[in-house]
């Protein structure tokens, strides 16, 4: 089939589906908001292509920010399990517009902190961050392709509900046409009455009835006055001519709007058509899917009727159990009973004028000395064994019970580990724990309702890439935690890495792949210098010498007739306590987002030396060419190699420096980038070279060449509120030796 007659057919589909010829209803779950779980209202369409209702997505901007509001103005919201029951009270344009200007404010802001606008939250439907910059809402896109499907099944599922005219007196008349310039619907004779031939409004664009009024062109959301013309292949999304010239496009690969449209019709033709040609396949793997959930449904209850089966023959085995040693019990006690009433009626008998002795005191009183002799005979012998028991007294039983004790804890035992002997479920390896240097650190986590298990083997890999094949896997030894590490990794490869857990000799299945870039050097392990160039007053060190936070201090307070006259605060700078002299490494960290402006780099013993001694709160950024000023000195002599080089941070963003003095003053779109979570810096002391990295993606944000003439240190640069953590893995080594 030519790509003329796909086009041809792809516009057929769609003719088929305005006619409803298909059913519209069979594609609603497309149509439903993944936030509110309704049918889209003026959805916007996002960066990674996905689509949100307007109203939910200021809704999670105004969910992000609850962080930074005090109690004092916080939403008076009751039922935290709705996005839309957690909307505050103002109305929703007045918080839209303080989500785009960060103009929030309240007694309770904390001042003393810097904390930047939150404009990122996480896409519902692929759970990636979406950054919407300085413009807020406003950069996105409309998606009216959707809005207008999602009316046209408004349509059909009240087709009993007619769309009345809107300029009718009463009685109102059915509408047959709406007018998309007048964005109103009218019936035949008002359609004649207020668009008579011959007038500008004859030429107005008309439709079959419908509620949904979209624009007839699209607007360039960044250059409100602009019509979109473009497609920037980079963003996946149209843009306008100003957008290519100087705005945040300008580097970016763009496309005609015709052309782009084009290929994109052609795509979704070609996969439509697919879909369409395997439609009988499509029929049989649902009812292959069907025949799984009946099997699932008998197979489960069949399951649970076993169980049931074993649980009952345990009742009835304890039970049985239970009655016989019970029985055991009473009868034992039943005796010692009777021997103790037999003993108490015998000692009863002991008593004056009662039992023996009062049989004994009657026999005395006989005066016939051949019937008392008679008598007392036997008598004597009874009152002489009753003698010998009162000197010798002696319970008739024992009322301790201890032979009847009953140990079930191994039974116990035995009950707490009764499992199913079937297959356990795979273990999921955490992306957020695990790190991966020379050394692998690989944490994983059990699903919530598993099973305990005996242990875990992790298994490991070298992925394929266009040089060199995949690597064979190889095994760990048993581990009974839910981490391990592993040692021996090459520099700069990527390794694929599974799991998988082991029940009862059963192993699972594996969990899901995931893979990690190792850096491309081996770890420089360091700590924090508290003695080179440290200001105690300024900064912060934590006792692990791991971290270090700028705080505001006397010293600000004691510089303020300096500040009002316009003299500079410089940056505080502290340094790694170890120095790189040969050789390429690398080392990673942390940067809060929260923090103003944080430099991270390398520099030389000579240049720290003239930063450490120049006098503080009294230079000027002029004369320093990583003041954090943008003055114009910094780019001045940046072509030139410096035995230093810094990247700043702050406010949640990473500035890459510009590339020459000749670089547009306006051009900031490529030089601002989202902050990683991790950074990673890379010196070539050989080359002369040094390359800033995504620690989590291994991808090089900036490289430069840098003087190495001497010992090069780590370096960060703070002011204002901010603070550095350094990888665990980076610290380590070093730890275990303090």
């Amino acid at each position: 089939m030519s790509d003329s007659e796909e086009i041809t057919e792809f516009g057929s589909m769609v003719e088929r589906l305005e006619k409803g010829e298909v059913p519209i209803k069979n594609i609603e779950r497309e149509l439903i908001c993944p936030i509110c779980k309704e049918l889209f209202t003026h959805p916007l369409i996002l960066p990674c292509q996905h689509s949100v209702c307007h109203k939910c997505v200021k809704e999670l901007l105004l969910l992000n920010h609850e962080d930074s509001f005090s109690t004092d103005a916080g939403s008076e919201c009751s039922n935290p399990g709705s996005p839309r029951s957690r909307v505050p009270s103002p109305s929703m344009e007045r918080l839209d517009r303080l989500v785009r200007s960060g103009s929030v404010s309240s007694p309770g802001w904390r001042r003393s902190s810097v904390t930047p606008r939150v404009t990122t939250f996480p896409c519902p439907g692929c759970q990636h961050d979406i950054d919407l910059g300085e413009r807020g809402i406003s950069m996105l896109f409309r998606n009216f392709t959707l809005e207008s499907i999602v009316e046209r099944y408004r349509q059909a599922a009240r087709a009993a509900v007619a769309i009345m005219c809107n300029v009718c007196k009463p009685p109102v008349q059915e509408a047959t046409k709406s007018c998309m310039d007048c964005k109103a619907s009218y019936c035949n004779e008002c359609f004649k009455l207020h668009h008579p031939w011959g007038t500008p409004k004859a030429q107005h664009e008309y439709v079959g009835p419908t509620t949904n009024f979209r624009p007839k062109v699209l607007m360039c959301p960044e250059h409100e006055m602009e019509k979109v013309n473009m497609y920037c292949e980079v963003c996946r999304r149209p843009v306008c001519h100003l957008c290519k010239l100087g705005g945040s496009h300008a580097n970016h690969k763009v496309t005609s709007m015709s052309s782009a449209y084009k290929i994109l019709k052609e795509k979704l033709s070609k996969s439509i058509h697919y879909l369409i040609s395997k439609e009988d396949q499509v029929r049989t793997q649902i009812s292959e899917l069907e025949v799984l959930i009946r099997q699932t449904e008998e197979n489960g209850q069949l399951a649970e009727r076993r169980a049931n089966e074993h649980f009952e023959r345990l009742f009835e085995a304890l039970q049985e159990k239970k009655t016989e040693m019970l029985r055991s019990i009473e009868q034992s006690r039943n005796r010692r009973l009777d021997n103790f009433k037999s003993q108490v009626e015998e000692y009863q008998g002991m008593l004056e004028n009662s039992g023996l002795v009062g049989y004994a005191q009657e026999v005395l009183k006989e005066t016939d000395q051949s019937c008392f002799v008679q008598t007392a005979k036997q008598l004597h012998v009874r009152v002489h064994k009753a003698t010998e028991s009162l000197r010798t007294f002696q319970p008739a039983a024992s009322p301790s019970f201890d032979e009847f004790f009953l140990d079930t804890s191994k039974e116990e035992s035995l009950l707490k580990e009764l499992s199913f002997g079937g297959v356990p479920d795979p273990p999921m390896i955490d992306l957020s724990e695990s790190r991966v240097y020379n050394e692998g650190l690989i944490h994983w986590r059990l699903p919530e309702d598993t099973l305990p298990t005996d242990h875990h083997v992790l298994e490991y890999r070298k992925v394929a890439t266009e040089e060199e094949e995949a690597g064979q896997w190889q095994m760990s030894d048993r581990v009974y935690g839910s981490s391990t590490v592993v040692c021996d990794l090459d520099s700069h490869c990527r390794y694929a890495f599974r799991v998988r857990s082991c029940r009862n000799t059963i192993y699972s299945p594996y969990s899901p792949e995931v893979s990690f870039h190792t850096p491309p050097a081996p770890v420089f392990g360091f700590l924090f210098n508290e003695k080179c160039g440290f200001s105690v007053e300024r900064l912060q060190l934590s006792k692990r010498r791991d971290s270090v936070e700028s705080v505001a201090g006397m010293t600000f307070l004691l510089a303020a007739d300096r500040v009002q006259t316009g003299s500079y605060i410089c940056l505080d700078y502290i340094i790694g306590d170890t120095g790189i002299s040969h050789g390429r490494h690398y080392w990673a960290f942390r940067v809060e987002p929260s923090s103003y402006m944080v430099k991270v780099g390398v520099a030389s013993d000579s240049k720290l030396v003239e930063w450490f001694h120049n006098p503080r709160d009294t230079s000027s950024p002029r004369y320093d060419h990583d003041s954090g000023h943008d003055s114009g000195s910094e780019d001045t002599c940046y072509e030139l190699s410096q035995p230093f080089t810094l990247i700043t941070m702050g406010m949640g963003k990473l500035f890459i420096p510009k590339a020459s003095s000749t670089a547009a003053a306006g051009d900031h779109g490529n030089r601002v980038l989202p902050l990683p979570q991790r950074i990673g810096v890379c010196l070539d002391y050989d080359a002369g070279r040094v390359f800033f990295y995504d620690a989590d993606t291994m991808r090089c944000l900036y490289e430069r060449q840098v003087d190495c003439s001497g010992t090069m240190y780590p370096a960060f640069g703070l002011m204002g509120g901010g603070a550095v953590h350094l990888e665990e893995f980076i610290t380590a080594k070093r730890l275990s030796y303090m």
